[in-house]
């Protein structure tokens, strides 16, 4: 069984993107007559398809869990790497003598 949706996902689309563009979404969603958590998991469904997840209704709640912490273990990583890339760089520039 197919479930048709009440808006297309070229309105669910323009209206992500005006609140992309700098609009607020308590803005939008009164400009479009549309309930605000609607538009919420709209703007949050962009938000995770973009970092190539799956939307939110197809992910159960012990996944989703699981993904922030994917997440939050790979800033932290990330985090590391910036903090042994300075310190290789300080670390190089020790060995280098003045000229005199």
């Amino acid at each position: 069984m197919v479930v048709m949706s009440k808006y297309s996902q070229e309105f669910k689309s323009d209206a992500v993107a005006l609140v992309a563009s700098g609009n607020s979404q308590a803005q939008v969603s009164r400009d479009l007559g549309i309930s605000k958590s609607t538009l919420n998991k709209w703007v949050a469904d962009d938000e995770r398809q973009r970092r190539g997840l799956p939307a939110t209704n197809t992910v159960s709640d012990s996944e989703n869990k699981q993904i922030q912490a994917l997440i939050n273990r790979n800033r932290l990583l990330e985090q590391e790497n910036e903090v042994l890339r300075r310190a290789a760089a300080y670390l190089s520039q020790i060995h280098i003598k003045n000229p005199k």
